[in-house]
């Protein structure tokens, strides 16, 4: 069964990493999974929830950054260590092969930590942000899907590396919003628009 699962995990990279290529994705994915990419968003969102909730707002954003940085040691220093998977760029039967677009890196590959920690985000900021704002907030999951797919198209995760990381993290988040949004002292969502004004 593991043999099988394995195998269709290696097909699948073979397919998005090798023959799925294109002059576009070669340039954007490299650009799209960093992390420095994204910190005009990540102002931008800082500066909206601040603004608009104030004192909580920060509250809201110290959360969704545990969110993250539990999300990131879980996969990183709980997953990562027990599992041992080698990357794809540094399996000895794959790398000659792999369209690597990235420094592959040292680390392990199961679980993917880019997949968990913004999936660890997205579900934060939609169970949380998402219940005041509805609209667009599905785009958090695209936005977080988009990210974990380019880790596969570089060449630095297999399919299940980041489907696993994506439940992890998905997981993790969910359960942290739970937890913010049983604090009403914190909480943005249990503001009045009094309070928002």
């Amino acid at each position: 069964m593991l043999e099988t699962i394995q195998h269709w995990d290696q097909q699948v990279f073979e397919l998005l990493n090798g023959q799925w290529q294109s002059p576009l994705l070669d340039w954007l994915a490299p650009l799209w999974r960093d992390k420095r990419f994204w910190i005009p968003l990540y102002l931008l969102l800082s500066i909206f929830v601040v603004r608009t909730y104030r004192k909580r707002g920060l509250y809201f954003l110290l959360a969704l950054g545990l969110t993250a940085g539990i999300s990131d040691v879980a996969s990183s220093r709980i997953v990562k260590p027990s599992v041992q998977r080698l990357r794809p760029c540094n399996n000895p039967e794959l790398r000659d092969d792999v369209h690597l677009l990235v420094h592959c890196g040292s680390g392990y590959s199961f679980t993917s930590s880019h997949a968990a920690n913004h999936f660890a985000a997205a579900a934060f900021l939609f169970f949380t942000l998402g219940r005041l704002h509805r609209r667009g907030r599905g785009l958090w999951w695209l936005w977080a899907a988009s990210i974990a797919y380019a880790q596969v198209y570089v060449g630095v995760h297999y399919p299940a590396d980041i489907l696993a990381g994506a439940v992890l993290g998905a997981a993790i988040g969910y359960l942290s919003s739970r937890l913010y949004l049983r604090l009403p002292n914190l909480s943005i969502a249990s503001m009045n628009t009094n309070q928002r004004a």
